[in-house]
């Protein structure tokens, strides 16, 4: 490869570079912080009080709250109890209490679950182009003959590997 590739690849890989690593940032902390997701970790005690559909049954509420795992403790009267809130059938006065990050960490964490219809899905699908073109045009920054060239290699295959042995267990 000319020399001069070797610089325009340099140059690409530098900006974007710059340009990736406070995206990478954020991805690296909201991706530590989802590791502990299943704690109570950063997360504080939120009430929420609202009204919805009166006279809903023990499903169509737990679909209503979007709770996972939803199942109804007792029910007297009117009054239908779940773990940590309360549901009133005949008003649909609902009051519950759940865990939460605060909102800057949960807006980083919502990075991590791109799907189409979010606005930021095209930041999601060119920050990976980006990280592709990253971890592809080091390897042209190199003279393919220089020795470490070799060892490059060696080490992306490695990290690769290990990468798809711990998806696959």
């Amino acid at each position: 490869m000319s020399r001069k590739s070797e610089n325009t690849f340099r140059e690409f890989h530098r900006y974007l570079g710059f340009f990736l690593a406070g995206i990478m940032a954020v991805y690296a902390i909201s991706g530590i912080v989802l590791t502990f997701r299943n704690t109570d970790f950063l997360k504080k005690d939120v009430t929420i009080t609202k009204t919805i559909p009166a006279g809903l049954n023990d499903e169509k509420l737990g679909e209503e709250l979007r709770m996972r795992f939803f199942k109804v403790d007792k029910t007297e009267g009117d009054m239908v109890y779940f773990e940590n809130g309360s549901y009133n059938k005949a008003t649909g006065d609902v009051s519950y209490t759940e865990k939460r990050q605060p909102i800057v960490i949960e807006k980083m964490n919502n990075l991590h679950k791109m799907h189409q219809g979010n606005p930021l899905f095209w930041l999601a699908i060119l920050f990976g182009i980006g990280l592709l073109f990253f971890s592809v045009s080091a390897f042209f920054m190199i003279n393919p003959k220089a020795p470490i060239y070799k060892k490059g290699i060696y080490f992306a295959v490695a990290g690769f590997l290990l990468t798809v042995v711990l998806l696959m267990v």
